[in-house]
Formats: C-alpha cells, sequence, structure tokens
C-alpha cells in the first residue's frame, strides 16, 4: 500500500510539551552520566574541558560557548528554532539544577549509566529535533551541516563527541574513558536511527 505522508506545523503546546519532554530526558541521561563518572560531549563536554583547562565556572564557559552557535541559529535556520533553542537550553539549566532535589540516585551501574543514560539523550535530542529546537551549541551546527549538505546528524555528532571526549584523557580514567564514547555512542545511535532527513514532516 503506498502511504502519502502530509505536513502539518506544530501548534505552541504541542512545542512546549516537547520542549519539556526533550530537555527532561537529556536531564535525566546527564544526571546518570554525573553519578557514574562519566564525560559528556557536544557543549556541555566542551565547558567541562574548559573548566578543567581554566577553573572558571562550568555555567559561565556553558553560557559563553553557546553564544556563538546562538548566532548561527538565528541566520542560518531562523528566528522560531533559535528562541525554541533558547527556551530549551534554560530548561535544560534549570532541572540539572533542580534535578539533584527531586532524585536522589544512590548508585547506578557504570555500563548501565552509559547505555541507558546515551539512549535517553539521544530521545531527548529526537523530541527537539522534530520540533525545529535544540540543545544549543554543536546540535546546531550539525542540524545546519543535515539541512545543508544532506549529512547525517547522528553520525557528524559522533564525531564530534569523539575528539572531546578523547581530548578529555588527561582529567579520566581508562574505563571511564571507554564508557564515555560507549555513551556518545548509544546517544548518537538513537539520534541517528530516528532523525533523518526527510523522514519526519512535522514542522
Amino acid at each position: 500500500m503506498r502511504t502519502i505522508a502530509t505536513s502539518s506545523r506544530h501548534r505552541w503546546h504541542e512545542d512546549l510539551q516537547a520542549l519539556l519532554t526533550g530537555t527532561l530526558l537529556a536531564a535525566l541521561g546527564l544526571s546518570l552520566f554525573e553519578q557514574a563518572g562519566l564525560m559528556s560531549g557536544g557543549v556541555v563536554g566542551l565547558a567541562l574541558l574548559a573548566r578543567h583547562a581554566t577553573g572558571l565556572p562550568f555555567g559561565l564557559l556553558y553560557f559563553a560557548i553557546n553564544l556563538p552557535f546562538y548566532w548561527l541559529a538565528w541566520r542560518r535556520l531562523g528566528r522560531a528554532f533559535t528562541l525554541k533553542t533558547m527556551v530549551a537550553v534554560s530548561l535544560l539549566s534549570l532541572l540539572a539544577t533542580l534535578l539533584p532535589g527531586w532524585l536522589r540516585i544512590a548508585s547506578v551501574q557504570p555500563l548501565f549509566a552509559a547505555l541507558g543514560g546515551g539512549l535517553l539523550i539521544g530521545v531527548g535530542f529526537v523530541v527537539l529535533f522534530r520540533h525545529r529546537a535544540s540543545l544549543g551549541g554543536l546540535n546546531v551546527l550539525v542540524l545546519w551541516c543535515q539541512e545543508r549538505f544532506g549529512w547525517r546528524a547522528g553520525w557528524l555528532q559522533l564525531g564530534i563527541d569523539a575528539a572531546i571526549l578523547l581530548a578529555a584523557t588527561p582529567w579520566m580514567s581508562g574505563p571511564q574513558l571507554g564508557l564515555s564514547v560507549l555513551a556518545a555512542a548509544a546517544m548518537n545511535a538513537a539520534l541517528a536511527v530516528n532523525h533523518r532527513p526527510g523522514r519526519y514532516l512535522g514542522g
């Protein structure tokens, strides 16, 4: 049977639900990473690296690193995308601050943290991407490359994350680094499989 794809734009309350859901999934995944001592990729990973190198506060570095990517998003992906991305980044920052008081994880098996956390963050990215938003930073760059050149966002993100993790080797043990690479693979595999150009037509 032949299926005819149709496209419809999301309503504001659908976008709001997606922003809340996507950022919550990402925050839960990051909580697992933190409990297991794993490293993240993307701008979070860059900010962590910069904190190790400079000693400056993580929040300040995360905000500063995101600034040029907001400019790219505004120029290349539009005002609506940029504003939703700014909301998503703010929500993730808020959830990352509040979640430890709402959810206390006494212990977690590191392998589960890598796989489960990576998949949670990857699905969170998919939810946000399908509603024309992201968590800022490198997500904006890879989305622009996918729309401009047709490069698969998941695999491009995986390559960038691998480079960030390798740069973190002076501050991580061998097992932590290996599990962080596995977490990045799980996260980006979820993104590559579920977010392909032309597969989802919602606006």
